[in-house]
């Protein structure tokens, strides 16, 4: 099972999709992948997704079956996944954080084909998931964290007899590298040259912070328990009775959305932080962050790999956030900021204070965060996990990324 350079790829999705009024119904950002597959393989592309129940699923976009250069297949869920969906395929791809798939491992060696799971989440974040779950008793958070740790012994059981794995973000590629050597780590994120901060923006920023202007800092992301958002506005009260001059612009949604809100006006924040709600991602929320802001303030408590990191830093933004496995890890590579103490808002404030104080240093974070940034685009990234794919069972040194049946098959056409 090596160099797979004319074999048929097979992408099983965990995103669902539907075929519906003559379109297709599909998850925007899966689409897109699978356009950039169908353009970089060399053989014939196929995309495999859970059918979906009722409405269009949230960020699904609808398309044209001739529009799209992959065949596109469906499968219903709760049905395992058997011989008969792989019979066409030479490599496969599937997620591995989905438990549903990973007895797609043994299938394909016995079948003599090529599998490689991507990975994100590392069992620490699976378990701060389960923990910070407030609809959840200690009885059900008991009986999910023993779950976990049985589906995790799946999990390396099954990445060991995989061809190799693509683990996205720092974590998981350290942990999951031991299980399986044949482990490409890439940083995931939705930038491309065209959504990168131009150098006359860069410089508009710099002229800003040596003009000594207020700190403008950004916040983007699900207004949720698990995402820290919880700690934005005692961020902001800390700064505020530090007497900093400063503003906080906060985009996003969540079941915190009302609270923080509330919070706003109860702490007389309303003329330093704004609520701005979800706007579209490369239209608004990357040109004003680009023009806008300076540092990117992150509450993160887990250590997954979230796409925000880079894609704020693509806009020449330095990041200051807690001290997860995942931010730690890409602050000592890239120098594009400053970590504090997980959980511990007082100590985000003061690292914002302190890089108010040093403006100089403030601008060569920022810098350091677009050139790193600039290195692992979306594309350059996307390029690099389809050689892997090609190579198949080929293993490299462990590489740093600082560096039911299946309805039938509708043709896309190409």
């Amino acid at each position: 099972m090596s160099l797979k350079q004319s074999g048929n790829l097979l992408v099983i999705s965990s995103a669902p999709g539907s075929f519906r009024d003559g379109g297709y119904n599909l998850d925007r950002k899966f689409a897109d992948g699978m356009r950039l597959y169908a353009s970089l393989w060399p053989g014939r592309v196929t995309s495999l997704s859970p059918l979906a129940k009722g409405d269009a699923p949230p960020f699904s976009g609808q398309y044209k079956p001739g529009d799209l250069p992959f065949d596109i297949r469906f499968f219903r869920p709760g049905t395992p996944l058997t011989a008969a969906d792989l019979d066409d395929a030479d490599v496969v791809l599937c997620s591995g954080d989905n438990a549903n798939y990973l007895h797609l491992s043994g299938l394909c060696k016995s079948l003599n084909k090529d599998i490689h799971f991507t990975i994100e989440y590392i069992p620490e974040t699976r378990r701060q998931i389960v923990m910070l779950d407030r609809n959840k008793s200690a009885f059900r958070k008991m009986k999910s964290l023993i779950w976990l740790q049985y589906q995790e012994l799946r999990r390396q059981h099954a990445f060991r007899q995989a061809t190799g794995l693509q683990a996205n973000g720092y974590p998981a590629a350290d942990l999951y590298r031991k299980v399986n050597p044949n482990t490409l780590s890439y940083l995931d994120n939705r930038v491309d040259h065209d959504l990168l901060a131009t150098r006359a923006e860069l410089r508009d920023r710099q002229d800003h912070l040596r003009s000594a202007g207020p700190i403008r800092l950004i916040h983007s992301g699900r207004l949720e328990p698990m995402k820290g958002a919880q700690d934005l506005i005692p961020v902001a009260r800390d700064l505020r009775d530090r007497g900093l001059d400063f503003s906080l612009n906060i985009f996003g949604t969540g079941s915190l959305e009302d609270q923080i809100r509330r919070d706003i006006d109860r702490h007389d924040l309303s003329d330093r932080v704004h609520l701005n709600g979800v706007v579209d991602f490369a239209s608004r929320l990357m040109p004003y962050a680009r023009q806008n802001a300076d540092i990117f303030l992150s509450c993160h408590r887990q250590s997954d790999p979230s796409c925000s990191y880079l894609e704020n830093m693509a806009c020449g933004l330095a990041v200051i956030g807690y001290d997860n496995r995942m931010w730690q890890a890409l602050a000592d590579r890239s120098g594009a900021g400053w970590t504090a103490p997980l959980g511990r808002p007082a100590k985000l404030a003061e690292r914002v204070a302190q890089a108010a104080a040093d403006r100089a240093q403030l601008v060569t974070r920022c810098d350091a965060a677009w050139r790193f940034a600039r290195e692992h685009l979306f594309a350059h990234e996307f390029a690099r996990r389809i050689g892997r794919l090609k190579a198949g069972q080929t293993v490299a040194q462990p590489v740093d990324a600082a560096q039911g049946q299946p309805q039938k098959v509708v043709r896309s056409g190409h």
